[in-house]
C-alpha cells in the first residue's frame, strides 16, 4: 500500500499532494514522535566552549587526571602567559592525537582491560557562532556537499577500534581503544577558520575552533554512556601551508620584540595537551532517570522546573554549558532561577551568556525550518460519513491535521517524520510522491521539499506499491 498527500487549492481542485508506497499493512496506526539532534543541536548546538568553561575548579587544579590527550601540533608563540594556547591547522592535513592512560595504580579498576569510547568534536569556540551552530552547520554544509567538517585518518591510525562518523553530524568522530594499550589516532579538519567569517572587504581574521574529546565507559547494559573524562583546546584551521605561514609569522613578530615583552608571552610549544573541560552538554553520560526537578524535551536539555532544588538547578546549570555561573547561583532552586528577569540574568552574566540562559530556562527552541499539515484521507472520509449519518450538513467536515518539522529539508527527512508520525518503519516506504496537474505522480526529491511553502496543508492517500 502507499500513502499520497494531496494539496486542496483555494478552486477546490486538488492539485498537488505525496504519495508513499510500503508493503505492511495500515492497522494499528498511531504517534511517535522521534528525538532530535543538534546541537553542534542549537553543535558543529550545535550545540561550543569558551576558556572558562574548559578550565577547572581551583579545587581540582592539583588532581591527576585519568587520561591525557596530546595534539602533535606545535602552539603559538604569540599567546599571552594566562591566556590559553592557540594552535594552528592546515586544512585537510593529518594531524596525531595521542591518547594517553594517565591512572594511578588501581584508580578506575573496572576499565582495566576493558575498552572504552572516545567521541572526538570540532566545535566553535566563539559565543556569538555557538547560540547560532546548528544554522552555521548547515550553511557549510549546503556549501559543501558531500563533505565532512572531521574525518578520521584510519590507516595512519594505532589501537583504534571500530571507527564511526555519522553521515548526519559532519563534525563528530568516535572509535574505542584499550587504555593499557598504545593508542594514536590522527584526525584531518576540512573547514577553514574563514570560512564562518562575514564577508566585507577580504583579508577577514577567521575563527576559532574547539577540539573536544569525551571519554566514556561501559554500563551495566554494555553502553558506552558513563562519562570518565573530556579535555579541549582551541585551534584554528588555514588553507594548506597557511598554518605554517601564520606560525612563522608569529614567530618572527615575537622576536622583534623587546625582552621585557616578550616575558608576557608563552613559548611555543612543540605540542598541544587538551585542558580538562565540561563534557559535551548533548551527551547523556548518566543511566538515572530525569530529575524532578528536570522536564525531558525532545529537542533540547530538559527544561528546570520550579520544583527543582539547588542541587538540581546545578546540575541543570552545568548541562547546559553555565558551569562559569553555577557558583554564583549555588543556593538558587529552580523557582528562584525562573523567577529572575531579563534583565536581571544579563546584569549577572553580561549580555551574551545572560540572553543565552534567560532563553534556557524560559525553555525557547530554534523554530524549524519547514512545517507542514497533514492528515489521513481515509480518516476525513470517516469523518465526512459520520456527519452524514447523524444527519449533519455535508458541506460541515472537521479534519485532525498533525504537524511534521523538518530541519534537513530532505525526501528521507520527510519519510522518517511521516514514518514516526504513523508508527510505521520508514522501510516500508517505497517512494513518495506529489500529485500534479492532470493527476499525475512526481517522484519528491529534496529540490522539491525545499521549495514547499511553509505551513502548507496535506492530504494522505494511499496506494498499493508496485
Amino acid at each position: 500500500m502507499a500513502w499520497a498527500l494531496k494539496l486542496p487549492l483555494s478552486d477546490e481542485v486538488i492539485e498537488s499532494g505525496l504519495v508513499q508506497d510500503f508493503d505492511a499493512s495500515l492497522s494499528g496506526i498511531g504517534q511517535e514522535l522521534g528525538a532530535g539532534a543538534y546541537s553542534m543541536s542549537d553543535v558543529l548546538a550545535l550545540p561550543i566552549f569558551k576558556q572558562e568553561e574548559s578550565n577547572l575548579p581551583s579545587d581540582t587544579d592539583n588532581k591527576v587526571l585519568p587520561f591525557q590527550y596530546v595534539l602533535c601540533a606545535a602552539t603559538s608563540p604569540a599567546v599571552k602567559l594566562h591566556d590559553e594556547t592557540l594552535t594552528y591547522l592546515n586544512q585537510g592535513q593529518s594531524y596525531e592525537i595521542i591518547m594517553l592512560d594517565n591512572r594511578k595504580i588501581g584508580e578506575l579498576p573496572e576499565i582495566s582491560g576493558k575498552m572504552v569510547k572516545s567521541i572526538i568534536r570540532v566545535v566553535f569556540h566563539d559565543r556569538r557562532l555557538q547560540y547560532t551552530e546548528h544554522q552555521q552547520l548547515e550553511g557549510w554544509r549546503w556549501n559543501r556537499p558531500g563533505d565532512r567538517i572531521l574525518d578520521l585518518d584510519i590507516p595512519m591510525s594505532v589501537g583504534m577500534i571500530d571507527p564511526r562518523a555519522n553521515p548526519t553530524q559532519l563534525n563528530t568522530v568516535e572509535f574505542l581503544w584499550e587504555p593499557s594499550k598504545r593508542t594514536s589516532v590522527f584526525i584531518q579538519v576540512h573547514c577553514i577558520s574563514t570560512e564562518f567569517t562575514m564577508r566585507k572587504h577580504g583579508g577577514e581574521k577567521g575563527v576559532p575552533f574547539r577540539i573536544q574529546i569525551d571519554t566514556f565507559k561501559e554500563n551495566e547494559s554494555s553502553e558506552y554512556t558513563e562519562h570518565l573524562h573530556s579535555a579541549s583546546c582551541q585551534v584554528k584551521v588555514f588553507k594548506p601551508k597557511g598554518a605554517d605561514r601564520k606560525q612563522k609569522t608569529d614567530r618572527e613578530k615575537m622576536e622583534k620584540r623587546a625582552p621585557q615583552e616578550k616575558e608576557k608571552y608563552q613559548p611555543s610549544y612543540e605540542t598541544t595537551i587538551l585542558t580538562e573541560c565540561s563534557p559535551w552538554p548533548e551527551v547523556t553520560y548518566t543511566n538515572n532517570s530525569p530529575s524532578p526537578g528536570f522536564n525531558s524535551t525532545q529537542n533540547s536539555f530538559p527544561n528546570l522546573l520550579p520544583a527543582a532544588t539547588p542541587q538540581d538547578a546545578q546540575q541543570w546549570l552545568l548541562r547546559n554549558r553555565f558551569s562559569p555561573f553555577s557558583r554564583l547561583f549555588t543556593n538558587f532552586s529552580g523557582a528562584d532561577l525562573l523567577k529572575l528577569t531579563r534583565e536581571d540574568v544579563i546584569q549577572i552574566c553580561g549580555p551574551a551568556d545572560g540572553i543565552r540562559l534567560f532563553n534556557a530556562l524560559k525553555g525557547r527552541v530554534v523554530r524549524p525550518r519547514l512545517t507542514i499539515y497533514v492528515c489521513q484521507e481515509s480518516q476525513q472520509a470517516r469523518d465526512q460519513q459520520i456527519k452524514h449519518e447523524n444527519g449533519d450538513a455535508a458541506n460541515i467536515t472537521f479534519f485532525i491535521y498533525h504537524a511534521i518539522y523538518l530541519e534537513e529539508l530532505t525526501a528521507t527527512e520527510l519519510t522518517e517524520k511521516i514514518a514516526q508520525l504513523f508508527n510505521i518503519s520508514p522501510r516500508q516506504i517505497n517512494q513518495i510522491f506529489k500529485q500534479g496537474p492532470t493527476g499525475i505522480h512526481v517522484l519528491v526529491s529534496d529540490e522539491m521539499i525545499q521549495n514547499f511553502q511553509d505551513e502548507v496543508c496535506f492530504v494522505l492517500d494511499t496506494m498499493k506499491g508496485i
